[in-house]
């Protein structure tokens, strides 16, 4: 079995130009403003809900302490922000019946 295929924003960009009918530099335009968006949504700590899809969340992690697998030497590991995905039903269902038939 071969490894799954990587979707790149070049075929986002190609993809959406084929359906929309558009130039390739005005689809360019619409994906990247649209991922900017979602970018400038999610750093300004707003949930991100595309429906049909599925929703972007920012989730705070605590100070923790965690533990270098090869030293098993204690690290402590500092507070961030991190960003979920939660898929919506559709799009699971979808990928479960397109597992199926392959």
């Amino acid at each position: 079995m071969s490894p799954p295929k990587t979707v790149t924003r070049a075929d986002l960009v190609e993809a959406v130009a084929r359906k929309a009918d558009i130039q390739r530099s005005d689809a360019t335009a619409l994906v990247t403003d649209a991922l900017d968006q979602v970018v400038a949504s999610l750093t300004q700590g707003d949930h991100v809900k595309l429906s049909r899809f599925g929703n972007f969340v920012v989730r705070s992690k605590r100070k923790r302490v965690g533990r270098n697998p090869k030293t098993g030497e204690e690290v402590p590991i500092t507070p961030r922000r991190v960003v979920t995905f939660r898929p919506s039903q559709l799009l699971r269902e979808r990928v479960e019946a397109a597992k199926l038939r392959r």
